[in-house]
């Protein structure tokens, strides 16, 4: 790794009122910024050298004949779009771009797909037309504003998608007639900074379904009238905030198919009629768990949905004449993602993944009847660089428990626990899931299997108050001033932890990205005398400044789950629970990394803690990719600041 390096030198910063010295070195290419970080050792990468080249392979369209399938793959430095026409057979590549693919969706009736990608993670994804016959691509929008969220018409003439390049704050609907020379034109224009997006275009083309989020528990449906015409509510409101998530028109256009929580909190089925009173029917549930995903075919006679239960995936078929489902008992346990129905309605793709294998693209053959399923079958292969995967640790779920915000009663927490073999006690990584709103989930990991392997830690991944998967109630208690209830439940995994007799509670470190980033800092704050070291990547140190630094598309979104910082009582105490106005109670090592391009937490918010932290005399590594945004996607990034995180793990955790 040291071939990589392109300078190494000292600089003297002032802190505390005394120099403190900085040692900066740069790797591929000047584009990756390393201060105190050691050299990586010339043996280091040979050791990781097998977790490093595990690939994966996403599901992410059909051909127009259903008989070939477009997976989203890596085999250089970033993952791009590849086409496989066999079970089994050989990726070719069809993308050759320096920054990954982003969505894939293929023109109807046509070979052309439609697909998007940002420039160094900033995020402002553009949307190209590609023609996989012969490589041919051409940019449809404007090159600078975010430009995503794609849905073609059934005749695949038109193509909507949301832009903010109205103002740069506004998610507006755009729509392109992709067959003309004509500009895109805005067919929906948005006064606030919720997230809206097109969905589906009924069969005559003269309707658009349109999603709005406002937050995790408050999303609407409405129903856009073409080109000019009315725009109706058809599900939620501001009133009774409830989830509402539309998947599409059903065959006769009289009716919605969307998913929904207004009834009694779990997500469920539902359809409402377009009538000028709307009626909905719901579709009782088979359990309390949510339902992930939800697709219809292109002729709408069938339906697929994914429920998470308990963070396992399960497969149903749907009947949306009848409004009926059935198990599909064929699929191992795991995660199930990409749904997309074949062109011709005979089959389903979806992406398959499981705590010892990646991603990989999979085909379930249909029978004739809409509840009939018949094999299922894998089509990607994905590398695990000579592992044995058999021999990866698997994860228990696990429930600790931790306190109400009263501090009255006892609120359980899940998790899920990796443990190395052997009696321990084991060293503890916390894994904290970013979101909030997200839930940890025990899908393959390869930062996990290294740990357990090459470290001998055990990991453990709590599902904090305010995670996704445990209904509405869960999702809401860390929101506004209910904040730090939510690192008092690391608090509470530490009191666990100290009970295992095979875990060592005097070796225990947290891990965190973006919102989990926080949670590492602020855990940081509150428990340095029970954690021997951090690491945060791309997150908050402060919630006054990254509101106001973020980006204006999606700040009113963040409003909404954290508080609005222009309200004086909520300023005052965003800025006291903020982790950079904390510094002087963290007593442990930090290692924080960042993109300098992230749109979502500004690169101002590593800056300020690493540069408060040194102020401190506190131990801070700190890595800044130039070419990244909120995460790693370019290799050779990603394999340094895992053989990094790999060192300050040893060197803090291990005490090596």
């Amino acid at each position: 790794m040291r071939t990589l390096l392109t300078s190494i030198f000292l600089l003297l910063l002032a802190g505390s009122g005394s120099a403190a010295e900085v040692q900066r070195w740069t790797a591929n290419n000047g584009q990756l910024l390393m201060e105190d970080i050691p050299p990586i050792p010339t043996s280091l990468p040979q050791t990781l050298n097998r977790y490093q080249n595990i690939r994966s392979a996403r599901f992410a369209a059909w051909s127009k004949n259903s008989k070939n399938i477009y997976i989203k793959t890596r085999f250089g430095h970033v993952t791009q779009l590849h086409r496989v026409n066999v079970p089994g057979g050989a990726r070719y590549q069809l993308t050759f771009d320096e920054e990954p693919i982003g969505e894939v969706l293929r023109q109807p009736n046509s070979n052309l797909l439609a697909l998007t990608r940002d420039k160094g993670g900033d995020e402002f994804d553009q949307v190209f037309l590609l023609d996989p016959r012969d490589g041919l691509i051409r940019r449809l929008t404007d090159g600078f504003a975010l430009n995503n969220r794609m849905t073609w018409d059934r005749q695949g003439r038109r193509l909507a998608f949301r832009s903010t390049r109205r103002n740069g704050r506004s998610n507006d609907i755009w729509i392109q007639n992709t067959r003309s020379s004509e500009p895109a034109t805005m067919l929906l224009k948005t006064e606030d900074g919720t997230l809206w997006k097109p969905i589906d275009f009924s069969r005559d083309g003269k309707k658009l379904l349109i999603q709005q989020y406002v937050s995790v528990v408050d999303s609407r449906v409405y129903v856009k009238y073409l080109p000019a015409g009315e725009l109706r509510l058809l599900a939620g409101s501001a009133e009774n905030p409830s989830s509402n998530i539309v998947t599409g028109f059903d065959r006769h256009d009289s009716s919605v198919l969307f998913v929904t929580n207004q009834r009694n909190g779990a997500a469920e089925l539902a359809k409402v009629s377009l009538d000028e009173a709307p009626l909905i029917t719901f579709v009782p549930s088979i359990s309390d768990w949510d339902i992930t995903q939800f697709v219809l075919s292109p002729d709408r006679k069938r339906g697929a949905f994914v429920t998470n239960e308990g963070g396992i995936s399960r497969l149903y078929l749907f009947d949306p004449e009848t409004l009926t489902y059935r198990l599909v008992e064929k699929i191992s346990l795991g995660l199930i993602s990409g749904l997309s129905f074949s062109p011709n309605n005979k089959k389903l793709g979806m992406t398959l993944n499981s705590p010892r294998n990646p991603n990989d693209a999979f085909v379930l053959n249909l029978g004739r009847r809409p509840l009939a399923a018949k094999k299922l079958t894998r089509w990607t292969f994905s590398e695990v660089g000579g592992l044995d995967t058999g021999k990866f640790s698997k994860p228990i779920p696990i429930k600790y428990p931790s306190l109400t915000e009263d501090q009255d009663h006892s609120l359980p927490i899940p998790a899920f626990a990796y443990l190395p073999p052997g009696d321990g006690p084991f060293p503890v990584i916390i894994h904290i899931h970013g979101g909030p709103e997200n839930q940890f989930r025990p899908r393959f990991n390869s930062n996990f299997q290294l740990w357990i392997d090459q470290l001998g830690a055990a990991v453990i991944a709590p599902n904090i108050r305010g995670s996704l998967g445990y209904g509405s109630y869960y999702i809401t208690l860390d929101d506004d001033y209910k904040r730090e209830a939510s690192v008092q439940d690391v608090g509470a995994l530490l009191d666990w932890i100290a009970l295992q007799p095979q875990l060592d509670k005097d070796r225990v470190a947290v891990i965190g990205a973006s919102y989990g980033g926080y949670i590492a800092l602020a855990s940081a704050v509150h428990y340095s005398d029970r954690l021997v070291a951090a690491v945060d990547r791309v997150g908050i140190s402060n919630f006054v400044t990254f509101l106001e630094n973020t980006q204006d598309y999606r700040r009113e979104l963040r409003r909404v789950e954290y508080g609005d910082e222009r309200d004086p009582q909520m300023r005052a105490f965003l800025e006291r629970i903020s982790p950079l106005n904390n510094v002087d109670k963290i007593k442990i090592p930090l290692f924080i990394q960042q993109g300098r391009n992230d749109p979502i937490v500004p690169w101002s918010e590593s800056e300020q803690m690493v540069k408060a932290l040194r102020a401190q005399g506190q131990t801070v590594w700190y890595m800044n990719a130039l070419n990244e945004g909120h995460g790693y996607d370019k290799k050779q990034n990603r394999d340094l600041n895992q053989q990094a995180t790999f060192l300050f793990l040893q060197k803090y955790l291990l005490g090596e």
